[in-house]
This record gives structure tokens, sequence and C-alpha cells, in this order.
């Protein structure tokens, strides 16, 4: 339940920053309660529909050499804005490909500083830093 809310949390913040520095990107009004929200349905979105298009897109991702990760990470953004009832408001799909990997560069460091992993194992160098 704690990394869930830290998830949360982390979410709300990419949101922010996201929108504070695109353009294209913008929060209907910005409370903290409109935040939470989009980042309950972004985490939800993320937790279904990613590991689907992950899949089904697999060769595309191999071809493009990770780069169409981008391309999916920016459908799930348009597909939070679709599901946050005019919440999330996003000017086309090229913003939404950058705010997903600007959400995506928000999320690793936080998740990084606040040490969230996923399952409990590190791997790499993580796993002898602590």
């Amino acid at each position: 339940m704690r990394n869930f809310l830290l998830r949360v949390i982390i979410n709300a913040v990419a949101i922010a920053l996201t929108a504070a520095v695109l353009p294209g990107i913008s929060i209907a009004d910005n409370s903290i309660t409109t935040l939470l929200i989009i980042a309950v349905i972004f985490g939800v979105v993320n937790a279904i529909i990613k590991p689907i298009l992950k899949l089904l897109t697999c060769p595309l991702i191999f071809l493009t050499l990770g780069l169409f990760l981008l391309v999916i990470n920016g459908l799930l953004l348009l597909l939070t804005e679709a599901l946050s009832g005019n919440r999330l408001l996003i000017d086309g799909f090229w913003w939404a490909v950058l705010g997903g990997f600007i959400m995506g560069v928000v999320g690793i460091v936080l998740e990084g500083v606040l040490g969230l992993d996923d399952g409990g194992q590190r791997t790499g160098a993580r796993r002898y830093l602590r």
C-alpha cells in the first residue's frame, strides 16, 4: 500500500512538472485533488494497458531499439487525458510523446531518490550500493 501511494505521488509530481514545462500540456485547475485523480488514472492505465501494448508491439520496440516505447508512453498519456474528464489537456500527439518522456525521466529520478524498486529486487549497481 505504501508503494502504491508513493507511486501516485510520484506520478502527480511528474504530471505537475510536465504541465509546468510544456506549453502543450495543461491541468484544468491546478489543485492537488485534480493532480492526484490524474495520477491514479495514469497509474491504472500504465498497470493494465502498458504491458499489453508492449507485448503487441514487441517487434516494433526491437526494430527501433526501444524508441517506440516513447510512442507507447505518449499514447498512454493521451488515453489518460481521455479518461480524466477534461482535467488533463494535451494539444496533440507529439506533445503527449514529449510529455511521456519527461514524465518517465521525472518518475525514474524520484523512484531512485525514494528507493522504490520493483518487487524488492535490486539489479546492477543498486544491489551493491545498499
